[in-house]
């Protein structure tokens, strides 16, 4: 669980998301780690496409998610989760602007790697995902004193079939390309959080090395809440 509390009934969680995919999956997870609190969800599912079409520049975006990020924060949030790893770090851009604290899903993940292993795997589906992710691996790294190899991989046909509504061929192709990774690599970090439910196709023993963003990232939230409710109540 993210923290001791028992009653979340008065915190309010606002999730940005970059594709409804990841909304049901996220909430059921924030409702089962802070159980009562009121979930907001945004979802603009014309930024990936644009990112695909650009490079992923996303300062392109910068500006709507920015507005998303003042909306959560109008309608009251104590904490906004950025749910797409691809634009991960426009969070740091835009928490000056904001009084309310924003997580990026997949920081508390690459901390994680970063301290359990030297060789780490980095998979993703969306071509845009990938060199934010190891960006954000070789930073955390870097603060730490620590040297990383990172073996990447993107298995683009899988994202491709999800697209396509063929989940069962997403997940098929992408299980292949993670057990080839994994045979690889120390750890392997999955970049989105829509590939975490491939996970439950290994083995119990195999799944330890396999690190998701989304339960780590939905600690975080919770760590942070909790400390901004206690910081208001010293107030």
């Amino acid at each position: 669980m993210g923290d001791s509390r028992t009653d979340w009934s008065g915190s309010k969680l606002a999730i940005i998301h970059t594709t409804p995919l990841t909304v049901e999956p996220l909430k059921s997870l924030a409702l089962a780690q802070m159980p009562g609190i009121e979930i907001v969800n945004l979802v603009d599912d014309s930024i990936l496409p644009q990112l695909a079409a650009n490079g992923g520049s996303i300062q392109e975006v910068h500006g709507r998610w920015s507005e998303y990020a003042r909306i959560a924060e109008r309608l009251g949030a104590d904490c906004i989760l950025n749910a797409c790893s691809s634009i991960g770090e426009l969070c740091a851009q835009v928490q000056p602007e904001l009084a309310v604290p924003i997580v990026r899903i997949d920081e508390a993940v690459a901390e994680f790697a970063v301290g359990a292993a030297s060789r780490i795997g980095v998979a993703a589906t969306l071509a845009t995902t990938l060199e934010p992710t190891q960006r954000q691996l070789r930073a955390k790294a870097e603060q730490a004193g620590k040297k990383v190899e990172l073996v990447s991989v993107v298995a683009s046909t899988a994202y491709s079939m999800l697209l396509a509504g063929d989940k069962d061929g997403h997940d098929n192709e992408l299980a292949e390309t993670l057990r080839r990774l994994v045979s690889e690599t120390d750890v392997v970090v999955l970049a989105q959080a829509s590939m975490a439910r491939v996970v439950e196709r290994f083995s119990p023993q195999e799944r330890q090395r396999f690190l998701t963003s989304p339960e780590l990232g939905m600690k975080r939230v919770a760590e942070t809440i909790a400390a901004a409710v206690a910081m208001k109540q010293t107030k």
